[in-house]
């Protein structure tokens, strides 16, 4: 019988180094009541923003070194919960931490509020008495453009409190997806049972074997059945909250809200749906090769994962994983992969699932921190592909902070995801350039064109899906179970036209995490096509051509720069333009171009 095993059976060397950042929970707990201490002596600040530059400065300053601890703590706790999401200590840990940002978060609300009442040039003349203010001047920038949508410091303290309430959906969802639901296990061709996670699910969609395919999947959505209407009840109040934010924020929806906190026209996202719709025919023929490839007369559901080499594909462990990522990343300069290959000799990766563990993948970490990449790794391409992705967030991470101070640190996830594909895209070059195995070969070129299907395609499905939830709760329609069925089928019909789409499909908008963070989905999409534009330029004659070098440090100009400019103004240096449609008709034209190569290949 396949098992997940406990955590205390994997090795160290492929679980993460929490204890870089507190070496036990007690010095945690020391760290903790520290900054909770300090957190009075900001909000004494009050009312006092604009007197002077000095002041300014130091409520900057002040605020600056609680948000770095503060953001520490919390990754620290929730790190450890999501090694195991049963644990109720590190459940506990994790709630007093986020009590403990929002408690922060309200403590600083007057800042904003208060700067707003400078204009720009009483701002320019304190930073002539100040010049350190100058370090100050993009974010300053930023609040005056957000004044229309700040209110008082007594309405934004409240906002701030009561961020922990109108963020509780996605907990109670993270609890019930990945602590409390269990699925069943399932019978394999060599009456093996196998139990069916989070984590395995789509590898298990795999597997060679239809009949096992089809008993995955129905077992899994109808385990969704089974809290349809919790999780439904839990989503729906997570689109109120969505827009009683944006209308307490001032703005007419909740998408434009989302897009303005990072400075991103609607008509990029509008854009984006656009172009997809009007390139759905490619999409069609990927399913249609798909369904000649495996020989069968109706493509199903349970067939989309598989790969049009109508296997498996090749096992690719771990530590072989690694050598191939680190390669890829050559065309980037020696600096940018050797400083790869020393965060995955440092522990910055948690690699195998684990009862309890978190599913899926990310990279965290703070300023004060090495990188951290949570991943559940199968053996296999898919597997490889999101180390090599979670590297990209990381390295952006690193070289943000080599050369930002902590207020430019982070980066919007609209160019986050650019800096992960970019890694995607040239580990493909990469691979395509140096193996020489076709079967391999073959599963490399199946990779790409699912990633860009279940990226730019899937994501901007999951895009439609949510504004339209958000547009319906806006009108005043109920977002009943059946009501987001219904919609979430219609959109499955429209984008997989070719194929069967069954009644069971229409539960799948259940199982995404992503959409407890609105709006958030779309920039997976627009991230693949910046990225592809970029290595394009990077690589302009493919795999196995001179890399431009002038092209790679444009690239890692934009990396170092965080979030001192905004994405669209940030994409730019790295010589794309997402305010057109060029970048993803771009993608969408190298997804086509490869779908003939992939055809040609199975004739």
């Amino acid at each position: 019988m396949s098992s997940v095993p406990d955590r205390s059976e994997i090795d160290r060397e492929y679980t993460w180094d929490l204890e870089s950042i507190y070496a036990t929970d007690d010095d945690w707990e020391e760290a903790y009541a520290a900054v909770n201490d300090r957190i009075e002596e900001l909000a004494a600040y009050e009312g006092q923003t604009t007197d002077d530059a000095e002041t300014l400065l130091a409520i900057f300053e002040l605020r600056n070194e609680i948000m770095r601890e503060v953001s520490t703590v919390a990754a620290y706790a929730r790190m450890r919960r999501d090694e195991d999401t049963t644990n109720q200590e590190y459940q506990a840990l994790t709630a007093r931490s986020q009590s403990l940002a929002a408690n922060a978060q309200s403590a600083a609300s007057f800042i904003e509020p208060e700067l707003q009442t400078l204009t720009r040039e009483e701002f320019e003349s304190m930073t002539d008495e100040q010049p350190a203010l100058d370090t100050y001047d993009h974010y300053v920038d930023d609040v005056l453009r957000m004044k229309p949508h700040t209110r008082s410091a007594e309405v934004e303290a409240l906002l701030a409190d009561l961020s922990e309430v109108t963020g509780a959906t996605g907990e109670v969802y993270n609890m019930l997806s990945n602590a409390d639901m269990s699925f069943p296990t399932v019978e394999d061709s060599e009456g093996d049972a196998v139990e069916i996670t989070q984590s395995n699910f789509t590898n298990l969609l795999k597997r060679p074997d239809r009949e096992f395919r089809e008993r995955v999947y129905e077992g899994y959505f109808d385990e969704w059945a089974a809290v349809r209407n919790t999780v439904a009840a839990s989503y729906k109040n997570s689109v109120k909250a969505d827009i009683k934010t944006a209308q307490a924020r001032n703005y007419d929806t909740a998408r434009e809200a989302a897009l303005d906190g990072p400075n991103v026209p609607v008509g990029v996202y509008d854009t984006l749906v656009d172009s997809v719709n009007d390139n759905l025919d490619k999409l069609h023929r990927h399913a249609e090769l798909k369904r000649e490839a495996l020989e069968v007369d109706e493509l199903r559901m349970w067939d989309l994962y598989m790969p049009l080499t109508g296997g498996e594909g090749p096992d690719v462990d771990y530590d072989e994983a690694t050598e191939y990522v680190v390669d890829a990343v050559g065309p980037l300069g020696e600096e940018y992969q050797s400083r790869v290959a020393e965060g995955l000799e440092s522990r910055w990766v948690d690699v195998y699932e684990n009862e309890g563990k978190q599913s899926g993948a990310y990279s965290g970490g703070t300023y004060d921190t090495q990188p951290f990449i949570l991943m559940n790794y199968q053996d296999d391409i898919a597997s490889m592909y999101t180390l090599a992705h979670e590297l990209g967030h990381s390295m952006h991470s690193e070289l943000t902070k080599d050369e930002q101070p902590y207020v430019y640190s982070s980066y919007e996830i609209f160019v986050a995801e650019v800096a992960s594909t970019v890694n995607e895209a040239l580990l493909t070059n990469h691979l395509l350039e140096t193996v020489d195995d076709p079967a391999f070969r073959k599963a490399v070129l199946n990779e790409f064109l699912e990633r860009v299907r279940s990226t730019l395609y899937r994501q901007t499905l999951f895009a439609e899906f949510e504004h339209e939830a958000h547009r319906l709760e806006e009108n005043g329609e109920p977002l009943t179970a059946d009501r987001l069925d219904d919609l979430y089928h219609g959109l499955k019909e429209s984008y997989y036209e070719p194929a069967h789409v069954d009644e069971r499909i229409a539960r799948e908008w259940m199982r995404i995490p992503h959409f407890y963070r609105a709006f958030y989905v779309y920039q997976y999409s627009t991230g693949i096509s910046a990225a592809l534009a970029i290595v394009d330029g990077i690589l302009p004659d493919g795999a196995g051509g001179e890399s431009d070098c002038d092209a790679a440090e444009d690239y890692l100009e934009f990396l170092r720069r965080g979030s001192r400019e905004y994405p669209l103004e940030l994409l730019r240096i790295a010589g794309v333009d997402m305010s057109t449609s060029d970048p993803i008709d771009r993608a969408l034209s190298t997804y086509g171009d490869r779908l003939d190569e992939m055809a040609a290949l199975l004739e």
